[in-house]
C-alpha cells in the first residue's frame, strides 16, 4: 500500500502539470491585448505560437536525455525556472523580435517538464502504480486548461497581461523551489521515505519488462515498439489538439457565441479519463495482467474514440455534438497512461529520453492538427459524414481512422520484445540520424506552414 511519500511526488507532478498547461494557455488569452500593445499582426502572432512548438518540439530528446543523465531533480529543477523566468519576460517584450527569442525559449525550457516528470516517477513508483501517476499528472493539464479559459481573461482585465505572465511565472518558481528542497532522485535519499516504502519500491523492479534492461537508446529509439508508440500518440495528438486550437471557432461558427462556453466540457471529460485509465492500468497490473494493463485502457480509448467523433458528425445539435465530442475526448486520453508507462516500461534508465521521442511526434501530430482541420472544413467533403464544406465532419472522420490504425499499433506493441541485438552500432546511429531527419522536415515544414498560412 502506498504511504504518503509517494502521494506527495504524485501531487507535486499534478500540480506541475497544472502549472505547464496554464503558461501555455495564457498567451492565447491575452492576444487581443498584445497585439494592441505591441502593433504585431495576426500572422506575426502565428509566428510567435509556431516558435514555442518549434522550441518544445526540437528540444524534446536533448530534455528527456538531460534528465536521464543528471537526474530528474536537476532536471526538473533547471527547466521550471528557466520556462518560469521566459514567462515572466514576455510581461517585458517590447516589440515582434523580442517576443519571438522569449516564446522559442520558452518552449525549449516546457520541452523537459513530461519527460522529466516521467523519469522521477521511473525510480519513485513501483511498476504497478506507474500507471495511476500518469493519470493523475495529466489529469493537471486538462483541468488547468479548462480553468485556464476562464481564469486568465479575468486576471488579465485586473493586473494587465504583462503582470498576468509575471505572476504565471512566479508560480512556477515556487514550484521549482519545493521540488529541489524535497525530490531526491533516489528514493533512498529522502529521508521521510520509511524502510517499508523504499523496499516496496525495489523489490517491485524484479518485476520489469524485459526490454527495459537489455538495450541502448538507439536501439530502443529505431524498434519497432517505439515507431509503434510513436505513431499511436501523433493519433492521439490529432485527435486531441482540437480542444487547443480549433473548438472555441469551431463552437462559435456553427452555433454562435454562446456555444464557447461548452469549450471546457471536453477538457474536464478527459480529467476524468486520465483518472480512469491510470485506475484501471493499475488494477489490471496488480491482477497479473502485466502485458493487458497496458493494452487494454489504450484499446479502449481508441475505440470510444473513433465512435465518439464518428456519432460527433451525425448531429447539428451543439449539445449532442459536445456529448459526442467529450467521449471522444474520454476516450482518446484514456491513451495516456498506458502510453507514457510503456515508455517507462521500455526505456528504463533511459525513460526520460524514451518519453520525450514519443511527445515529440505527438507534437508534429498537433502541429498538423491545427493546419489539417481548417484544409478539411474548407475543402473536403465525404459522402454521409459530410455531405458539405463548413464543419469539421471530413476532419473528425479522418481522426477516427487514424484511432483504428492505433488500436491495430496496440495490439504489436509488447514491452516484452527486446529490440535487435544484432543491429551493429554503425546501423543504428543510421537508423536514428534517417528517423530525426524525417522527423524534424515534416515538424519544421508543418510548424513554417501553419506559421505562414494559418
Amino acid at each position: 500500500m502506498r504511504n504518503r511519500q509517494r502521494d506527495i511526488l504524485i501531487g507535486l507532478l499534478f500540480f506541475h502539470s497544472v502549472n505547464t498547461i496554464m503558461d501555455r494557455v495564457a498567451i492565447s488569452s491575452a492576444k487581443t491585448s498584445i497585439i494592441r500593445d505591441l502593433g504585431l499582426t495576426d500572422q506575426m502572432m502565428g509566428w510567435v505560437f509556431g516558435i514555442f512548438a518549434l522550441g518544445y518540439a526540437l528540444f524534446q530528446v536533448p530534455a528527456g536525455w538531460f534528465a536521464d543523465r543528471f537526474g530528474p531533480r536537476k532536471a526538473l529543477t533547471w527547466v521550471v525556472t528557466a520556462w518560469s523566468i521566459f514567462t515572466m519576460l514576455t510581461g517585458a517584450v517590447v516589440g515582434a523580435v523580442s517576443m519571438l527569442v522569449v516564446r522559442f525559449l520558452f518552449g525549449v525550457g516546457e520541452a523537459g517538464a513530461y519527460p522529466g516528470a516521467t523519469r522521477a516517477y521511473y525510480s519513485w513508483l513501483p511498476v504497478r502504480e506507474r500507471g495511476i501517476g500518469q493519470g493523475i499528472m495529466f489529469s493537471g493539464a486538462r483541468l488547468g486548461a479548462a480553468v485556464s479559459l476562464f481564469t486568465m481573461p479575468l486576471v488579465i482585465g485586473l493586473v494587465g497581461w504583462r503582470w498576468t505572465f509575471v505572476l504565471n511565472g512566479l508560480v512556477g518558481v515556487v514550484w521549482a523551489a519545493v521540488w529541489l528542497a524535497w525530490f531526491r532522485d533516489d528514493p533512498g535519499d529522502n529521508p521521510r521515505v520509511g524502510p517499508a516504502e523504499l523496499d516496496e519500491i525495489r523489490e517491485d523492479r524484479g518485476q520489469e519488462f524485459v526490454a527495459s534492461t537489455r538495450a541502448s537508446f538507439g536501439q530502443i529509439f529505431t524498434s519497432l515498439n517505439m515507431a509503434l508508440a510513436m505513431f499511436q500518440y501523433f493519433a492521439h495528438n490529432v485527435t486531441f489538439f482540437i480542444c487547443y486550437t480549433w473548438l472555441l471557432p469551431y463552437l462559435e461558427s456553427q452555433w454562435g457565441y454562446q456555444a464557447i462556453f461548452y469549450a471546457p466540457l471536453p477538457l474536464l471529460a478527459g480529467a476524468l479519463a486520465n483518472w480512469t485509465s491510470g485506475g484501471l492500468v493499475t488494477r489490471l497490473y496488480r491482477d497479473g495482467h502485466h502485458l493487458g494493463s497496458r493494452r487494454v485502457p489504450a484499446i479502449i480509448g481508441f475505440a470510444l474514440a473513433t465512435f465518439g467523433l464518428l456519432l460527433a458528425t451525425q448531429t447539428g445539435s451543439v449539445v449532442w455534438f459536445i456529448i459526442f465530442f467529450s467521449v471522444a475526448i474520454f476516450g482518446i486520453d484514456m491513451i495516456l497512461s498506458p502510453s507514457w508507462a510503456f515508455c517507462m516500461d521500455v526505456g528504463g534508465d533511459k525513460s526520460g529520453a524514451v518519453s520525450a521521442s514519443m511527445n515529440m511526434v505527438g507534437n508534429i501530430g498537433a502541429a498538423l492538427s491545427a493546419i489539417l482541420f481548417p484544409f478539411f472544413a474548407a475543402h473536403i467533403t465525404l459522402p454521409y459524414f459530410a455531405a458539405e464544406t463548413g464543419t469539421g465532419n471530413s476532419f473528425f472522420v479522418f481522426a477516427a481512422v487514424l484511432n483504428v490504425l492505433a488500436v491495430l499499433c496496440w495490439l504489436f506493441m509488447d514491452p516484452n520484445r527486446e529490440s535487435n541485438p544484432d543491429l551493429s552500432p554503425l546501423a543504428v546511429r543510421v537508423r536514428m540520424a534517417l528517423m530525426f531527419v524525417a522527423l524534424m522536415a515534416l515538424a519544421l515544414g508543418s510548424l513554417v506552414y501553419k506559421t505562414l498560412f494559418l
